[in-house]
């Protein structure tokens, strides 16, 4: 063979290597953005989302539970993994968060403000994770990569106070909150100007007590303050106290008296007792986040606020202790929120503007 031959193969042979890897690098390429362009348009059929319980743990009839159905929910509906890991004390927050960024969730949720300190710190240490927080909001210090999810509760309690004011017999009712804090604050303040908003309506006065338990958990203390009330006269006690609140329960089931329950529909504690509950979707509100994650939107930064407008939160529909005209009432004020017509106050500075108008 003469050296042009030679030549001419090897050139040949060289335009064969470069085709065949140039055919390779576009494979790759391809599948890559496939699998990018998948999340892009929101068809993350691997998407895994994790979820750290509080100390209160899955079952807690509150909010762990309700995170954990909505989560269960989302995954039956999409397709995507989920699960979770308890807390028994807030000593396993931390390590219970790290065993989750080892699981690579693309998304993993925190339930309750006890659990924000270790929350925060660890979407410090981990930035290309991705967090969420349940009830908590660490405004201007918010990173970018933690979404975080509050609620007008003060709307719901406006809605127990004012159905609590027509339901009252002896004019005086009470509130039993947990720890005294913001959110608290909107329980209080949304029930007391519900309570007020009735009161005006039917052209009385109405006595509304107020006490913390400074405890979440110390159901006895909390039976001990209800029971001093409904002593006094109140006839419905609206109780914000976490597992606290159970003594209330009890204390209104002795007494044969009305007690609104919180965060979940609580009739089934006391079936002949529970007027009604303010309800805390938790559920719902996760649910959103997470089908703005699988859409491939950017969550992290975000704070979310959800109300009565996203059926985030609510009273329940069967309220079997609710006179019909009260339930009635109720949700015609509930439109009157939702349709902007009723500013509901959530501390004592609204309060006072709310009661001034």
């Amino acid at each position: 063979m003469d050296e042009g031959h030679r030549k001419g193969d090897n050139i040949m042979k060289k335009k064969i290597v470069l085709v065949l890897t140039c055919a390779v690098m576009l494979t790759l390429t391809a599948c890559g953005k496939t699998n990018n362009d998948s999340k892009a348009d929101g068809n993350q059929a691997d998407l895994k989302i994790s979820m750290v319980t509080d100390t209160g743990g899955v079952n807690d009839q509150s909010f762990n539970q309700s995170c954990w159905e909505g989560l269960e929910e989302f995954g039956q509906k999409t397709g995507t993994k989920v699960n979770y890991v308890e807390s028994t004390q807030e000593a396993d927050y931390a390590s219970n968060l790290d065993k989750m960024v080892d699981g690579n969730a693309d998304l993993i949720w925190g339930v309750g403000f006890s659990i924000a300190d270790a929350l925060y710190q660890s979407a410090s240490m981990n930035p290309d994770q991705l967090f969420g927080i349940i009830d908590h909001s660490y405004g201007e210090d918010t990173l970018d990569n933690i979404a975080s999810i509050m609620f007008r509760a003060q709307e719901s309690s406006f809605l127990v106070g004012y159905a609590a004011g027509l339901t009252t017999i002896t004019n005086e009712v009470g509130f039993i909150g947990g720890i005294s804090s913001d959110i608290l604050d909107q329980f209080e303040y949304g029930f007391r100007a519900g309570v007020e908003y009735a009161a005006r309506e039917r052209g009385t006065d109405i006595k509304v007590s107020t006490q913390y338990v400074e405890s979440f958990v110390d159901a006895a203390r909390g039976k001990a303050i209800a029971t001093k009330m409904y002593t006094a006269g109140c006839d419905v006690i609206f109780q914000a106290a976490g597992g606290a609140g159970k003594g209330v329960i009890e204390a209104a089931i002795e007494f044969d008296k009305y007690v609104i329950g919180v965060d979940r529909d609580q009739l089934e504690f006391a079936p002949n007792n529970v007027l009604t509950s303010a309800l805390k979707i938790v559920g719902k509100a996760v649910q959103l986040v997470c089908e703005s994650v699988k859409n491939g939107e950017n969550v992290g930064g975000h704070n979310y606020v959800y109300g009565l407008a996203e059926d985030a939160i609510g009273i329940p529909e069967n309220n079997p202790n609710m006179a019909p005209e009260v339930y009635e009432a109720t949700m015609n004020v509930k439109q009157l929120i939702v349709d902007g017509k009723i500013d509901v106050p959530y501390n004592q500075e609204t309060l006072e503007a709310f009661l001034a108008e």
